[in-house]
């Protein structure tokens, strides 16, 4: 983690206003962060119960007003609401009049750099988008998380210092993405984070359907180790049967896959497919286990296909080099998968 250099205070920005337009689980989270830091929330909008309890949680005493009138109370507001209304909210908000000139507009969608906020910005507020890399809870441990997080920040140049200084008053790390590379950045958020999700959930359910009793615990020290793998040495850190080329191993996965947990079977293929082509790619995967592997992981036909085994493992590789282009191990073919990353 790289060590940031400690704000001069001529850099730090004034003590100001915030106000929370969507408490939804980041907003409060942040502004409650940034009062630590020394300025003052002053509003806060939100309409579901959930909305009003989360404020309440992390922002006491500070009261729920309408979006517009959160506007006219704040010198710094986050736009915290999904990625899909903020566009129109940001349009709402500058028809309306509520944006005032030289108000810091903030927005913490990971989608969006500050091209969203244009309508905004022609009404004189000053577009900020920073987007924290981490899951949230909507309760105060959400807070504490901050510290040492990574931001995505994206800004004007001229206002570029003062947006840094804000992450770094959170507590958090800002890395500068550009405007034109945020779905990018967002996207790869997702797959390392909300898919980490998924993957968990699916290992569990399997886990407790093989009669382990605590999968969490199981997984937990396994899923560590290979994170911190993963982290430090990149695909050299590949293990399991996909990168061994253990095409008979991978075909007994998908015949019990098919038997108890046939909803996970596709996520199972294109993901060890994945992963066979990197460890083809780097090395790991030996060509002439290769084929064999491949065959096994492009035979996708259901339970019952002609000439399928009874019993639904995939049968026999197809014979010659049959495999739709995509399956025959090249780095190129592999296709990322693209919410919030937090």
């Amino acid at each position: 983690m790289n060590a940031i250099p400690p704000i001069e205070a001529q850099d730090r920005p004034a003590r100001l206003t915030v106000g929370v337009v969507g408490a939804g689980r980041v907003g409060p989270a942040l502004a409650a962060s940034l009062q630590l830091a020394g300025h003052r929330p002053v509003a806060v909008s939100g309409v579901s119960d959930a909305s009003v309890r989360r404020a309440a949680a992390l922002l006491p005493e500070v009261p729920l007003v309408p979006p517009a009138e959160v506007l006219a109370r704040a010198d710094l507001v986050l736009l915290t609401v999904p990625d899909d209304a903020l566009a129109g909210l940001v349009a709402g908000l500058a028809e309306t009049g509520a944006v005032r000139p030289g108000q810091l507009l903030v927005h913490t969608s990971g989608r969006y750099g500050t091209a969203v906020l244009d309508p905004a910005t022609r009404a004189g507020a000053l577009p900020l988008a920073l987007h924290p890399a981490m899951t949230f809870t909507g309760t105060p441990v959400d807070v504490q998380r901050l510290a040492g997080c990574s931001f995505g920040v994206t800004s004007p140049e001229e206002l570029r210092m003062a947006a840094e200084a804000l992450v770094i008053e959170m507590g958090g790390e800002p890395e500068w993405i550009a405007e034109e590379a945020r779905p990018l950045y967002h996207a790869a958020l997702a797959i390392g984070a909300n898919h980490l999700v998924t993957l968990v959930a699916q290992a569990m359910e399997l886990l407790r359907t093989a009669g382990v009793g605590a999968p969490d615990r199981m997984l937990g020290p396994l899923l560590g180790a290979a994170l911190d793998n993963a982290l430090r040495s990149g695909d050299a850190a590949l293990t399991g049967p996909v990168a061994r080329g253990d095409a008979g191993t991978v075909a007994a996965h998908v015949a019990e896959l098919r038997r108890h947990a046939p909803q996970t079977v596709a996520g199972y293929l294109a993901m060890a497919r994945t992963t066979a082509d990197r460890a083809l790619a780097h090395g790991l995967l030996k060509p002439e286990l290769a084929e064999d592997l491949l065959g096994v992981l492009a035979d996708t036909a259901p339970r019952g296909r002609p000439g399928a085994p009874e019993d639904g493992s995939p049968g026999p590789a197809p014979e010659g080099d049959e495999r739709p282009e995509g399956d025959k191990g090249s780095e190129g073919d592999e296709g990322p998968e693209g919410d919030d990353a937090r």
